[in-house]
C-alpha cells in the first residue's frame, strides 16, 4: 500500500555531522521517508584554548567580530569565565547568515549584521556596512582552512582583518558497510550533501570503485558553488536548493521524488 507521505519510503542519504543531522532526519521522516545518517564530516575544537582567551580578552581592538558558520559560535572555547563575550561599545557582531545569527543569538550574543538575502561570504561582503570598512579592524571566526573570500575583499576594502580558528573538519571513523550495501543494491535513492567537504569524503568514505554508482543518484545540494564541484566530479543529477536549511533540503528531496525532468 503506497503512503500518502510525498516521500513514500525514499531512502535517502543524511551527510551533515552527526550533531547536526537531526532535525533533517527527523523532517524526512516525517514525510514518509527514511533517512539514513552517513555523516562525512565531524567538527572538532581545536586545541588553541591560550590563542583564543588571548583573543577574547582582546576584542576592543576590534570594530567588526565575524561568525562565519554555526559551528563557529558554538564551540565551547569561547566562552569566558562561563558567561558570554561581552559587548563591547566598540565592536559590533556579523552572521554569514541566518542560522549563524540564530546560532549567536542561543548563545546570548548580539547581531548587529546578517545579510538580508543569502547566506554566503559575498552576500555578507554586499552588505552596505561591509562596504566601508577602510581603517576597520575585524576579526572572522571560523574553522581551519576555510574560504579566504571574505578576508581578501574587506582587505581590498581598506581593513585589518585577523582569524580566530576555533574548529577544524576531519573525515570521521564510521563503519562504511551499511551504505555500501545500500548502493550496491541500488537501494539508495536522494543523497544530501551541505558542503564541498562533505561531498570529498563521502567519495574517500565509500571508494572509488563505487564512484559510477554514487554518481547516478540524485545529489541535493545547498549551493551553486557545491553544484560546480559535484559536476565536475562526475554527478549527473544534481538540484540546488533555495537556501542550506533543513526545510529547504527537505524540499529539494521532495522535489526529486515527485519527478524532474532530468539532462540527458
Amino acid at each position: 500500500m503506497l503512503s500518502d507521505k510525498p516521500l513514500n519510503g525514499c531512502r535517502v542519504l543524511v551527510t551533515r555531522p552527526e550533531h547536526q543531522a537531526g532535525n533533517l532526519a527527523r523532517l524526512i521522516t516525517e514525510q514518509g521517508g527514511n533517512a539514513i545518517r552517513f555523516p562525512t564530516l565531524a567538527i572538532v575544537a581545536l586545541d588553541n584554548v591560550d590563542e583564543i582567551r588571548n583573543a577574547l580578552v582582546s576584542l576592543d581592538r576590534f570594530q567588526w567580530l565575524v561568525f562565519i558558520s554555526a559551528n563557529a559560535v558554538t564551540m565551547h572555547h569561547y566562552y569566558l569565565d562561563g558567561g558570554k563575550i561581552n559587548k563591547l561599545q566598540s565592536m559590533r557582531l556579523a552572521a554569514i547568515g541566518r542560522a549563524t545569527a540564530e546560532a549567536m543569538k542561543n548563545a546570548g550574543l548580539p547581531v548587529d549584521l546578517v545579510p538580508e538575502n543569502g547566506y554566503t561570504s559575498e552576500a555578507l561582503l554586499a552588505m552596505p556596512p561591509m562596504q566601508q570598512v577602510s581603517g576597520q579592524r575585524i576579526l572572522i571566526v571560523r574553522g581551519e582552512g576555510g574560504r579566504e573570500e571574505l578576508a581578501s575583499t574587506l582587505r581590498s576594502r581598506g581593513a585589518d582583518v585577523d582569524y580566530l580558528d576555533v574548529y577544524k573538519r576531519i573525515v570521521p571513523g564510521i563503519d562504511s558497510s551499511e551504505v555500501l550495501l545500500l548502493l550496491k543494491q541500488g537501494g539508495l535513492d536522494i543523497i544530501t550533501i551541505t558542503s564541498g567537504e562533505a561531498l570529498q569524503n563521502l567519495l574517500t568514505l565509500l571508494g572509488q570503485e563505487y564512484h559510477e554508482l554514487l554518481f547516478a543518484i540524485p545529489l541535493v545540494v545547498v549551493s551553486d558553488r557545491i553544484r560546480q564541484i559535484a559536476d565536475n566530479m562526475g554527478f549527473k543529477q544534481i538540484v540546488v536548493t533555495n537556501n542550506p536549511s533543513d526545510t529547504a533540503i527537505l524540499e529539494a528531496v521532495t522535489m526529486c521524488v515527485g519527478g524532474i525532468e532530468w539532462p540527458n
